[in-house]
């Protein structure tokens, strides 16, 4: 699933657009809709022309309420930014612009609003241009333009066709198994009790999980999970997640905590970071300048250390030190943003490079600068994991290809990831990162237990079918089933794959009607019902679940018996050959006094498996 959000001036039409687009309008407070303006943040979704289910955050685009707005914008996968054709760009246009850039939102489009208010088209053409020329060196130069109009519906199919085509561009999230959702809404529903809500990281979150709440580390567990108002027993990365959890009131949940899985992250109240301030800020940033600091859903106020600097003037880059007024949780590669706390302004933002340093740097420290940067850049080993993430599985030296390290560095780097776990090896020489083994595993949990759920009397799903639904390359499937099989996870016989210890069992009606069709087939054992017959009788089910079970055999498409009986004429056919040195049709015919339909379906089923060998009219035991 994947999460769009608006940005934009205010007034400028994105609640309206959202409501047009889902049917709900997405401002739920009683001020917003006096006022006519969105405050704090809205939430809807929407399913694409090709049936894809999107989450949409809609954020204010007063001034006064842009510290709400960067709470909700973190987590998107895509943004729209939306301009009123009456009005062009505005101040918060750019702003928000600006913080999508900073935030580096992989994707985006732009969407020109109320065209029904404009009847000369030169002037639609000047608002696109003035738009190119704002976009030009940020994260949406690229971005497609659509013309719509919410009041009149112009234009919004082609925006969902292009929203559509846009995020096929954007691969799902990896689940990394460890979960994280910044909270950016806290609230009680009667009967349930504290529910929180967000943009769900990094990881999956089950029914029953226990789960923290940092950085006050309080401790519940998840009783409900929604994803648009619809229960799930997993939420999956990248979705936008309500979680009731019992044990924990909402008095103690706050907007910027994050909901974790225990032991798995660690506040902090200091941060390293790359910092890139806007080119049209009021004045320079000092040293030990009092700043405001957003990261996902949190703000918190932060002392600003510059480490290779006095001053930055507009457009400046820095390597800096955050020490924090209240701790946060973070991990190296979240973006953030920096403001001025007053008056109120954007400063710029960046990249966070560690989370969790031990020291309070030196300044003008070359070996802290360095150090800095190859964290930045990452180390042998996270760059190496990087390559194995994109490729998913492959052999080591296309990973190692893919990262374009030296060759002895990437071995070492192999060796680290390999012990951490990270990577894993699999059979056939292929390497696969652990997160996307991780998301293969759960999905042939889910695919098996939704087979035997759907079809219980089946012994199993097909190898390839499972490999058809699964859509893996060729060359991993192998491998991958061989992994699972050693883990318990699944097991595999005669080309079915199934989970340990299903087992075919009928219910009682289900069982009266296997037991009714045995007797037919004990009352005429060499003659007994053909298998179109017994399907019309027990349907296909029941018939096939005998089958697996080994209680009937099949010999043909149209003759199958009991498996005693099936046992004691292969056994009659091989005394009778040993005693003769062969068998006639007829000959087996009146052995068993049945029709020739019969033992001409069982005599070339045991050809067929290498019992007999056909000699003219006669069968002889293979040798």
């Amino acid at each position: 699933m994947k999460i769009i959000g608006t940005a934009g001036h205010v007034d400028h039409g994105k609640s309206t657009l959202i409501a047009a687009l889902t049917g709900t309008h997405p401002d739920r407070l009683k001020e917003e809709q006096e006022r006519e303006m969105t405050i704090d943040l809205g939430f809807g979704w929407l399913t694409l022309p090709d049936g894809e289910e999107i989450g949409i955050v809609d954020v204010p685009g007063h001034r006064d309420f842009i510290e709400n707005m960067l709470a909700g914008v973190g987590g998107i996968d895509a943004a729209l930014l939306v301009i009123a054709a009456d009005e062009g760009l505005m101040p918060q246009t750019r702003e928000h612009l600006a913080i999508l850039d900073l935030l580096q939102i992989p994707l985006g489009m732009i969407v020109i609003t109320k065209v029904d208010l404009i009847d000369d088209p030169a002037w639609l053409d000047l608002v696109e241009s003035d738009v190119r020329a704002a976009v030009k060196d940020t994260v949406l130069r690229n971005a497609p333009i659509v013309r719509v109009s919410a009041r009149t519906r112009l234009g919004l199919d082609a925006l969902l066709s292009t929203l559509s085509d846009l995020l096929k561009q954007k691969p799902a999230r990896l689940d990394l198994g460890r979960p994280r959702l910044p909270v950016d809404r806290v609230f009680t529903m009667s009967g349930f009790g504290t529910v929180v809500t967000g943009t769900l990281l990094d990881g999956h979150l089950s029914l029953g999980d226990e789960v923290q709440v940092l950085p006050s580390g309080l401790a519940g567990r998840i009783r409900g999970l929604q994803t648009h108002k619809k229960k799930e027993e997993q939420a999956q990365p990248g979705s936008r997640t309500a979680v009731n959890i019992s044990g924990i009131s909402t008095e103690q949940v706050r907007r910027g905590e994050v909901l974790v899985h225990p032991g798995q992250y660690l506040p902090s109240r200091r941060l390293d970071a790359r910092l890139r301030l806007l080119k049209d800020i009021a004045s320079p940033l000092k040293h030990s300048s009092e700043v405001k600091v957003f990261i996902g859903a949190s703000e918190t106020i932060a002392a600003l250390r510059l480490l290779d600097a006095e001053e930055l003037s507009p457009g400046d880059e820095s390597w800096i030190q955050l020490e924090l007024r209240d701790p946060v949780v973070a991990v190296r590669g979240d973006r953030y943003i920096l403001r001025r706390p007053s008056p109120g302004e954007t400063l710029g933002g960046g990249v966070i490079v560690d989370a969790q340093p031990k020291d309070r740097h030196k300044r003008f420290d070359n070996e802290v600068l360095k150090s800095l940067l190859a964290l930045m850049q990452g180390s042998p080993a996270d760059i190496l994991f990087e390559a194995a993430l994109a490729l998913q599985s492959a052999p080591a030296i296309e990973i190692i290809k893919r990262s374009r390290l030296e060759d002895r560095t990437a071995r070492l780097a192999l060796d680290e990831l390999l012990a951490d776990g990270r990577l894993v090896t699999l059979e056939d020489g292929l390497i696969i990162a652990q997160p996307f083994l991780n998301e293969l595993l759960a999905k042939v949990r889910k695919l098996l237990d939704d087979f035997h759920h759907q079809f219980p009397l089946r012994r199993g799903m097909s190898r390839e079918e499972l490999k058809s639904r699964l859509k893996v390359s060729p060359r991993l499937f192998n491998p991958l089933m061989k992994h699972f099989a050693k883990l318990g996870v699944l097991i595999e016989s005669d080309s079915l794959v199934a989970v340990p210890g299903h087992q075919v069992r009928f219910d009682d009606n289900q069982q009266s009607q296997a037991n009714a069709l045995l007797r037919k087939f004990a009352q005429n054992p060499y003659a007994p019902p053909t298998i179109k017959e017994c399907k019309a009788e027990v349907g296909d089910e029941i018939f096939n679940a005998l089958l697996e079970m080994d209680q009937i055999i099949a010999v043909s498409a149209e003759i199958a018996f009991r498996k005693q009986d099936y046992d004691l004429m292969v056994k009659s056919i091989r005394e009778a050959i040993q005693a003769k040195g062969q068998i006639s049709l007829a000959e087996a015919r009146d052995l068993f006094e049945t029709s020739r339909k019969y033992v001409q379906a069982l005599l070339e089923h045991l050809d067929s498996i290498g019992v007999t060998q056909r000699a003219g009219d006669y069968r002889k035991l293979s040798t």
